[in-house]
């Protein structure tokens, strides 16, 4: 059976990863979840990831940070961003992202439906076919 393409979530709220994880399963994905910086960071050595999904409001670190770092170790996967944080934000921080030079998706704003993140991991997913 072949590989799952690996997908790192990064989410503070322990349901909504939970949630977003299952999401991603569903959608063909293998997804590891970080709660905080030190395990986004040591799950991203770990096994890099072909697609990150970022919430922006993160204690003790912002999303700009994630992004930053990502950019940083020149990843190439899709990076998409969920978030509660005003549309106003979440447009600047995907404008950033793309001026940093990663590959942005979304964003979508929290509450996210279920059927919205579905569709947008299922365009995400680079083993998908149809």
């Amino acid at each position: 059976m072949p590989e799952l393409p690996r997908l790192l979530l990064i989410d503070d709220e322990p349901a909504l990863a939970d949630y977003m994880a299952a999401a991603a399963r569903m959608t063909g994905f293998e997804p590891t979840i970080a709660a905080e910086q030190a395990s986004f960071v040591a799950a991203f050595g770990a096994a890099r990831p072909e697609v990150v999904v970022l919430d922006l409001g993160m204690p003790n670190t912002d999303g700009v940070e994630y992004l930053r770092f990502l950019a940083d170790h020149d990843f190439t996967g899709p990076v998409l961003i969920v978030s509660g944080f005003d549309r106003r934000v979440l447009e600047s921080a995907f404008r950033l992202g793309t001026e940093l030079g990663l590959l942005m998706a979304g964003p979508l704003e929290k509450p996210v439906r279920l059927e919205d993140l579905e569709n947008l991991l299922l365009s995400l997913n680079p083993g998908r076919v149809g």
